[in-house]
């Protein structure tokens, strides 16, 4: 998929505010939750139409188990519903679904509606969407660090041959590109353990829109933002200037 000039090719989204949301409304916090899964669709779909070719968003953080446990399974459950009663609109749009992170961990239930979304979307090549759940940034470095030296151990890689590409293949994002940017919503200035290495040089964008209200209207406020960032990967503004002039 050719991604549209001043588009960035993998986006990234740390979906924030859901109890903050209802709880501005007197609502429960599963509102919030239920809303932002509606929040979901509608970005996914704008984000397609857009011409982005990767999108990973983060559903559920290895650290969210820390929260009560009747929120955690009204979130399971929330988003074992949403794989089945998605999976006919990611296949019309074109959109192959993946998930990263730690499924052990997961209910059995929500392990198997993942495999038959992924196994049902394997085909579309329109867009990537991967939800990231029961992940953290630091456990898939572990983990492929992991790998790597059992895979020195069994004479399998010498590590002097190690270099970042062979690192990031063993990563759960595999042979994805680094993240170009990242929206984090609900006005935390942080990147919670997302993605750590992807997020190398990516441009981080914070809003305090909580994500329920996160609409498309906003995306391209934050798409427009990021068409106007000056990326350099370490060399100067004259360079890129430079090489523009020479195009």
């Amino acid at each position: 998929m050719t991604t549209p000039e001043g588009m960035p090719r993998h986006l990234a989204i740390i979906m924030d505010g859901n109890g903050r949301w209802a709880r501005q409304r007197y609502r429960p916090r599963v509102n919030g939750h239920r809303n932002g899964a509606v929040t979901v669709r509608r970005i996914v779909e704008a984000c397609a139409a857009r011409g982005i070719g990767w999108l990973t968003v983060f559903a559920f953080s290895s650290e969210n188990w820390r929260r009560p446990a009747d929120e955690v399974s009204v979130l399971m459950k929330l988003f074992a519903r949403a794989l089945r009663d998605e999976q006919s609109r990611l296949l019309e749009n074109d959109i192959r679904l993946s998930v990263i992170g730690d499924r052990a961990g997961l209910p059995e239930g929500l392990q198997a509606a993942i495999a038959t979304v992924e196994r049902n979307t394997a085909h579309c090549r329109g867009m990537q969407l991967t939800v990231a759940a029961n992940y953290g940034g630091r456990w898939d470095i572990v983990r492929a660090a992991a790998a790597i030296a059992a895979a020195a151990a069994a004479g399998e890689l010498n590590p002097a041959d190690l270099d970042e590409t062979g690192f990031a293949a063993r990563l759960a994002l595999g042979a994805a590109p680094e993240v170009d940017l990242l929206i984090r919503t609900g006005g935390e200035l942080r990147i919670s353990n997302f993605l750590l290495w992807h997020l190398a040089y990516a441009e981080l964008y914070f809003t305090d829109a909580l994500w329920p209200d996160f609409d498309a209207a906003a995306l391209d406020q934050a798409l427009a933002w990021f068409a106007g960032r000056q990326r350099r990967f370490g060399r100067t503004g004259e360079q890129l200037l430079g090489d523009r002039a020479d195009a």
